[in-house]
């Protein structure tokens, strides 16, 4: 059986999976939205501030689970580019690149 942080995991790979293979972006949030709650419990009488804590708390766990996918995933397939490309660090460049591009389309 999948632990439930696994199931969560996997959803992450399928997305990043689906994006790759052209899957439409309903997909993709379909299997975003299965890892977020659809219901929150908030303390009765809570102020504003409290609901928003409650909610965040239940928010996070599978929200950081989904990016630990997403973590897991691409060191996984950085790894097999530099070994791929026989030479250590080239998935670091091609972030570096992105980020410079982004950096450039901020100014």
């Amino acid at each position: 059986m999948i632990s439930g942080d696994n199931e969560i995991k996997l959803k992450a790979i399928a997305v990043l999976t689906g994006l790759r293979s052209g899957v439409g972006s309903d997909y993709v949030s379909g299997l975003c939205g299965e890892v977020t709650p659809s219901t929150f419990l908030v303390p009765a009488g809570a102020d504003p501030t409290e609901v928003a804590r409650a909610m965040l708390d239940q928010l996070s766990g599978p929200w950081s689970e989904l990016v630990n996918g997403f973590v897991l995933a691409f060191e996984a397939v950085a790894d097999a580019y530099d070994e791929e490309s026989g030479r250590e660090g080239a998935a670091q460049e091609i972030l570096q690149h992105i980020a410079l591009e982004l950096a450039e389309q901020s100014d």
